[in-house]
């Protein structure tokens, strides 16, 4: 959730007298006017309000698993020419790609999975009045695996049917693109619950192994993130199939002649190309690729620089980054480390081609160090320490 949205709403919480009590490890919330809050909250679908007024203190959880979606999907499309940059910036409940391409596939697929995360995570850390651990999951004995269930599981099966519930809402047109996003919000929660992960512990008599307890945890986000992005490079082109009766699309198909063949239940599908991004562009949601950083180390047909400067050309602006390496800690008790340094380049495109960006020398070496600063990583040293990047001189354009 963007920090603005969610000053927005805890503004409104606090204003109408919402107050947060923790009782019992359980989050429950004293309201007065929920339906007010939540027709306040900007793009939210009938349905959806519904649910809010009936669980406002879900509504937070749900916004920061939605925003989980959009961040993550910022990182796997950083070095592209689409890199989800327009997502989220009024709000993160709103549908913002007008395309059914198959970056909006993986949009929706992303966020369906982040919401049901954020939920059962909430569940289990007991920030949520109606659920907790996975209570089908305590007390089993398996015999043949020597283990039972123990500790607190994630109750998976909660989180899924609440991001269906909340997600699924919005899509209460009959047309080929709800039933897009309906399948890619399935893919996402697929996805999630098929990489649950099984965590256990032994017990027995010196450190022996005589019986282990075993529990369900959620995995690392960036894990779904990764897979969904293989889905997106293998998404498949869907059209629908329309009833015979009232002409209603019915159910999809592969886009091939001849073929009534339905996609797999975990392939990211989109229903129309997607457009080349290069040039801003609020029907599709381009903000287009001008003044972008890109990595000239990449490759070049993926999310190389030649590529997502769509031919514009681009300045090559060279820095030091000096950091602390070779760390070792010495009795007693300090650090010593030895310094290290590489000259490297950053790449920016250009605003037109054949333009230098329409900047000066000056505006042009600000504008880079401003987005050195955002770049600015923590460079890790000893697997212990960790140093800084330090900017050793002035930048500037080659």
């Amino acid at each position: 959730m963007s920090r603005r949205t969610r000053r927005w709403i805890l503004r409104v919480l606090l204003c109408l007298g919402i107050v947060y009590l923790k009782i019992g490890g359980f989050s429950s919330v004293v309201a007065l006017g929920a339906s007010i809050i939540c027709n306040k909250i900007p793009g939210l679908a009938p349905r959806q309000r519904i649910i809010c007024q009936s669980r406002p203190d879900a509504i937070i959880v749900i916004g920061e698993g939605a925003q989980m979606g959009i961040n993550e999907c910022q990182f796997q499309f950083k070095n592209g020419r689409w890199n989800c940059s327009a997502l989220g910036e009024r709000t993160v409940f709103g549908k913002e790609l007008k395309v059914g391409s198959k970056e909006a596939a993986f949009t929706y697929a992303i966020i369906a999975a982040g919401v049901a995360h954020a939920i059962t995570a909430a569940c289990t850390q007991g920030n949520l009045s109606d659920c907790s651990c996975d209570k089908e999951k305590q007390g089993f004995y398996s015999k043949d695996q020597g283990w039972k269930w123990g500790g607190c599981s994630a109750d998976i099966r909660y989180g899924l049917g609440f991001s269906k519930v909340f997600i699924d809402a919005r899509e209460v047109k009959q047309n080929a693109r709800t039933l897009m996003n309906l399948h890619n919000n399935e893919v996402g929660r697929k996805i999630l619950e098929k990489n649950m992960r099984l965590e256990c512990k032994c017990h027995g008599v010196s450190g022996s192994c005589t019986t282990k307890t075993c529990w369900t945890t959620l995995p690392k986000f960036r894990e779904l993130g990764y897979i969904l992005k293989e889905k997106y490079a293998h998404a498949v082109h869907v059209e629908p199939v329309k009833a015979s009766r009232n002409k209603r699309p019915k159910f999809l198909k592969i886009k091939k002649p001849y073929s009534y063949r339905k996609p797999l239940d975990t392939d990211l599908v989109y229903i129309d190309k997607s457009p080349n991004y290069c040039e801003a562009d609020p029907v599709t949601g381009s903000l287009g690729t001008q003044g972008r950083v890109c990595n000239k180390t990449m490759m070049q047909h993926i999310s190389g620089c030649d590529l997502m400067c769509c031919g514009r050309g681009y300045n090559t602006h060279q820095y030091s980054r000096v950091w602390q390496c070779n760390c070792k800690f010495l009795w007693c008790c300090y650090v010593k480390c030895n310094t290290c340094s590489e000259r490297t380049e950053l790449l920016q495109q250009l605003q037109h081609s054949g333009e230098n960006a329409g900047r000066s020398p000056r505006e042009a070496g600000r504008r880079v160090r401003e987005m050195l600063t955002m770049l600015r990583p923590t460079v890790v040293t000893d697997s212990t320490l960790t140093g800084n990047w330090k900017w050793s001189e002035e930048l500037g354009p080659e």
